[in-house]
């Protein structure tokens, strides 16, 4: 059957999930970004009610999913086969991943809290400071994973490996194989 919309793909590629994960995250950030001189023109209208709504959703419901699959999967498994050099890298790399992943958390936090009220039509107002530094956070990092794990992982994961952690990434979604 022929459909006008891309599928995500499966997770037998769990690498290529992970990406598709980045890319809807580069899509919210993108709408997050737009949305104070949205405010600031027509305050919280069904347009910014409905975004919030969705950037809301997705970064509650997704992201933490998609930040487990990193912490309890992807990761320790690249500690358990990363050999020299890649150990290295991965050494250096992993304490940065994780801590931004907590210092977004936070930042997310509060951004969560405008967006509910946004999303309520209770308030027209989003720290763009929060925005800016949770945007400019969130690109540096999924680009450090995409230019230096997902590579690493593509070349080191056997594909018991790969099955592994498309097997964990699914079961943490609930979805039946």
């Amino acid at each position: 059957m022929n459909t006008l919309f891309a599928s995500a793909p499966g997770f037998d590629q769990p690498l290529a999930v992970l990406k598709h994960c980045h890319d809807r995250i580069r899509k919210q950030l993108s709408t997050l970004e737009k949305l104070p001189p949205h405010l600031a023109a027509y305050g919280a209208d069904a347009d910014a009610q409905q975004a919030a709504a969705a950037i809301r959703r997705y970064f509650n419901q997704a992201a933490p999913l998609h930040h487990e699959d990193e912490e309890m999967d992807l990761l320790p498994m690249l500690e358990g086969t990363a050999r020299d050099e890649d150990a290295k890298l991965l050494n250096e790399l992993m304490p940065a991943i994780l801590k931004e992943h907590l210092q977004m958390h936070a930042i997310w936090h509060r951004l969560d809290k405008q967006l509910e009220a946004i999303a309520a039509g209770t308030a027209a107002a989003l720290d763009e400071n929060d925005v800016h530094q949770f945007n400019t956070m969130y690109t540096q990092h999924m680009v450090v994973e995409e230019s230096h794990i997902a590579p690493m992982a593509k070349r080191l994961f056997s594909d018991a490996q790969m099955g592994k952690l498309g097997d964990a990434m699914q079961h943490r979604r609930g979805i039946s194989a």
